[in-house]
């Protein structure tokens, strides 16, 4: 490991300079790597720089021991029993932030909510995830933009797209693609009774223009008038937009705003994220596997979550976790699932290096 952190070091010194490299500065993509592999490596360099600290300070005390006194000596094996138990802790922590990185950290999150089982108490869940990632991400200081909204009936959401752009969005979460169950009584019950139904939530990085190359000869464009709710007409124009992308089915419709180019636009984001996703898989050599692990068919056999109002618990059924706090979660505190799934991740990763 010390031999490869030699190598960070090296690295992260010539990155330093290409940050005042004329060339590097004024070429915006090259500028744009630069920074986010310095900043990627500023946390690993300085741990290793504190290691080398408190390294040379063991290595003083071991000398100064050997010319003590007996009144010294106590105090400086104290010393430097502390000072190797802190290198131990600084070798976990270079351990930890050495594992591989993911390629995606540091991008902004394209996330859709949509109602899957249940009928309109599937809508209404969707509206509760929808409002509970609001405010996880305001919790954070990520920003949110909603590319496209869809309520249903009964004040659910059919289907919700948002842009969540924050440092450490996509590392928070990525964890939560996939089908998320609810028990609880609906508003429509009238007998009281306990229903389950599920949402689904897909979880895709943000792809940039120089990333995904699109042919315009590819894309099928098609346009009409945009409807809330229950079908009626909010548009009197021909505003919505549904790109088809041919060559591999995948279809994006956007209908917000009032103009056919702004959702155009922010048809091609989500396009771009959902292509990017999928050369990413094909290249992994699993493209319906792992889309299937995310969102499957929506069904309730396929929950990676329950939400169970009764009992005020949430549990992740991927690593058998449970906690019994689920008004808090829903408000948008989520960071204790989301830790405990962050630290299943790093234990495998750990374990597959072992």
């Amino acid at each position: 490991m010390f031999d490869r952190l030699q190598s960070v070091e090296d690295e992260f010194v010539s990155l330093e300079a290409s940050l005042s490299d004329p060339d590097i500065v004024n070429d915006q993509s090259r500028m744009r790597d630069v920074t986010r592999r310095y900043k990627d490596l500023t946390p690993v360099v300085d741990c290793v720089r504190r290691y080398h600290a408190r390294t040379a300070d063991a290595e003083a005390a071991r000398e100064l021991l050997t010319m003590a006194t007996d009144d010294e000596r106590e105090s400086l094996k104290d010393e430097l029993a502390t000072t190797e138990a802190e290198l131990a802790d600084l070798e976990e922590e270079l351990r930890l932030l050495m594992l591989p990185k993911d390629p995606n950290d540091g991008r902004a999150v394209i996330m859709e909510i949509r109602g899957a089982e249940g009928g309109e108490e599937a809508n209404l869940f969707a509206r509760d995830l929808y409002d509970m990632y609001r405010a996880f991400a305001a919790a954070k200081g990520w920003s949110v933009e909603v590319l496209n909204h869809d309520d249903s009936d009964l004040g659910g959401v059919n289907q919700v797209t948002m842009l969540i752009n924050g440092d450490t969005a996509w590392s928070r979460l990525k964890f939560e693609g996939g089908t998320h169950r609810v028990q609880r009584v609906p508003i429509t019950e009238s007998q009281g009774r306990i229903h389950t139904s599920s949402a689904t939530v897909l979880v895709l990085p943000e792809a940039e223009e120089v990333e995904v190359q699109i042919d315009e000869r590819d894309l099928e464009v098609d346009v009409y008038r945009s409807s809330g709710a229950g079908g009626q007409s909010v548009n009197t124009t021909d505003s919505a937009v549904r790109i088809t992308h041919k060559p591999t089915g995948v279809v994006v419709t956007m209908q917000d705003e009032r103009s056919q180019i702004q959702n155009r636009a922010r048809a091609m984001v989500v396009l771009r994220a959902r292509l990017l996703k999928l050369a990413e898989e094909e290249h992994n050599a699993a493209a319906s596997a792992e889309r299937r692990s995310q969102v499957g068919g929506g069904g309730r056999g396929e929950k990676i979550r329950t939400y169970n109002f009764k009992e005020n618990r949430l549990t992740d059924h991927r690593i058998g976790f449970t906690i019994y706090r689920l008004q808090d979660v829903l408000a948008g505190d989520l960071d204790e699932t989301v830790d405990a799934l962050t630290a299943e991740e790093r234990a495998r990763q750990l374990a597959g290096q072992a």
